[in-house]
């Protein structure tokens, strides 16, 4: 079971990145010159969704994933969730001997 102090302070993280994900997207589109409604046009995400996106943050990841292709970020989304989590030392060591063992 989760603890209840562990739960709030998951959701504070996750509002910090997600108004900071929007506070990047809207000084790039702005840095672009492109306008909210352009932006809907141009990704097929509802203007009202865009606009809730730069207030609050939320947005589905599809809507994401189109907004980011206008600015020309969607590789950026290639780096999510590959990050490697060690335990131990030897969990890199193992993880070099194997990938020199694959040359």
């Amino acid at each position: 079971m989760l603890d209840p102090m562990e739960i709030l302070m998951n959701a504070r993280f996750e509002d910090v990145v997600q108004r900071d994900l929007s506070k990047r997207e809207r000084k790039l589109r702005r840095k672009m010159k492109i306008s909210q409604q352009e932006m809907a046009s141009r990704s097929g995400v509802s203007l009202g969704s865009i606009k809730r996106f730069e207030q609050t943050g939320e947005i589905s990841l599809r809507s994401l994933l189109r907004i980011a292709f206008v600015l020309g970020c969607l590789d950026d989304f290639d780096q999510v969730f590959t990050r490697k989590h060690y335990r131990s030392i030897q969990e890199v060591i193992d993880e070099q001997d194997e990938d020199a063992a694959g040359e």
